[in-house]
């Protein structure tokens, strides 16, 4: 089957019917027929483009197809894993699922702008998977947020992470106790808890899904059945919302 760009290229040659057959061309028919591809693409450099953009729109079909599978394939551990974070209206029509790591700048463009579609809208159910995957400081601000979590509950822990996604300071053991004392919250019993076992088990099971998905960057959106890479403005969310209800 020819591309459009052969069929142009064949269309402007003078050759026997044979050398339609790339296999079956003499040298001198090839040699021709480069010349002619060149010179096309000479006086028509945006059929490359477009070449392009329909490669580009391909790829982004089978990947789309193919994340539908491996949303389906691990639901239970995106959906229901027992430990991550649920909030906005837990009985919410939509589930809107974040893998998130607080030291990503499209993360933090991403915060507010979830946090006006959850309140605008509702009727959307919101799970946050913590994925720190930028350096020690990220890790570091999943551990404080897991340990908030674990030790007084989903309120505490939405509120550390609005604190967290907006931190400039890097991470570490004397900013979280700052931090957890804005908070009203036990730092040092916060700090002693970063790093055991069962903070360690949350983001080990984590980043095991992420991997099992194929994720490799933040911020990353899972919006039923559908894998969304990277930011996503506030318009196009909300546009997929009103989409899944359809």
């Amino acid at each position: 089957m020819k591309t459009p760009l052969l069929a142009a290229a064949f269309a402007a040659l003078t050759l026997p019917a044979h050398a339609l057959d790339l296999d079956q061309m003499t040298a001198e028919e090839r040699a021709i027929f480069r010349e002619e591809v060149r010179a096309y693409l000479l006086d028509n450099p945006e059929v490359i483009m477009e070449a392009v953009a329909v490669l580009e729109q391909r790829q982004a079909a089978g990947q789309a197809a193919e994340d539908i599978q491996l949303v389906a394939v691990n639901a239970e551990d995106i959906f229901n894993d027992g430990y991550s974070y649920v909030g906005g209206n837990p009985d919410g029509d939509i589930t809107l699922v974040e893998f998130v790591d607080y030291r990503c700048g499209y993360c933090r463009r991403a915060h507010d702008e979830v946090k006006e579609l959850l309140a605008s809208d509702g009727n959307i159910r919101m799970i946050v998977k913590e994925f720190p995957i930028l350096g020690e400081a990220s890790d570091q601000s999943s551990r404080f947020a897991i340990a908030v979590k674990q030790l007084v509950g989903g309120e505490a822990y939405a509120a550390a992470g609005d604190a967290l996604i907006s931190m400039r300071s890097d991470a570490n053991e004397k900013t979280l106790k700052r931090l957890a004392k804005s908070l009203g919250l036990d730092g040092d019993a916060i700090i002693a808890h970063m790093n055991s076992d069962e903070v360690s088990k949350e983001i080990a099971q984590t980043r095991a899904l992420a991997q099992r998905l194929q994720i490799t960057g933040t911020p990353t959106f899972v919006v039923q059945d559908d894998m969304l890479r990277g930011y996503l403005p506030l318009a196009d969310m909300r546009q997929l919302v009103a989409q899944k209800r359809g």
